[in-house]
């Protein structure tokens, strides 16, 4: 059978199949890791969204701060839900913002010194281990394997999100 918008020839059943699996997978492994990952690091007054948060704002790249739709567009998610999200980090002290001296209009998102001390020396070595005990069995070999093919799938989805895309979908910001 023929896709009409495409020419392409739609997929057969097995790997629909397979496809359906799979996006299932993801899916069932998002909800572990909120799950199992909020766990690991509940007692510091994390989530798995705080703790992407703080893992964005640690690198070195983002050591002046980002604007709120540079972090949003990093973590691929909306500004709204960036904003509660950032806003309860400020309220916890995890996080301050400040003017961008580049763009007054627009605010910059640092992370604040209490809570570097929270993502360095609490909950990092908790992450470490869950990370440990998540990856259990696997092989560098499968580790390398698991990050190209799941990047593989997130530029092909990227690609599905642009304003011009078949759909017409738009971006999450």
């Amino acid at each position: 059978m023929v896709n009409p918008e495409t020419g392409a020839e739609f997929p057969t059943n097995a790997r629909m199949e397979l496809a359906n699996r799979l996006f299932f997978r993801l899916y069932q492994c998002a909800n572990m890791l909120h799950k199992t990952g909020s766990r690991a690091v509940e007692a510091e007054g994390l989530t798995t969204q705080q703790w992407a948060v703080l893992g964005a704002l640690s690198r070195p790249e983002a050591a002046d701060g980002m604007s709120v739709g540079d972090l949003a567009r990093y973590l691929m998610v909306s500004r709204q839900n960036l904003s509660g999200l950032v806003s309860r980090m400020e309220r916890d002290g995890h996080v301050t913002l400040a003017p961008d001296g580049r763009d007054r209009r627009s605010r910059l998102i640092r992370m604040s010194e209490p809570g570097r001390e929270v993502w360095l020396h609490q909950a990092q070595p908790k992450i470490r281990a869950y990370y440990e005990q998540a990856l259990a069995g696997f092989s560098t070999n499968d580790l390398t394997h698991t990050l190209h093919y799941l990047l593989k799938l997130l530029d092909n989805m990227r690609a599905l999100d642009t304003p011009d895309s078949a759909d017409g979908g738009s971006p999450q910001d």
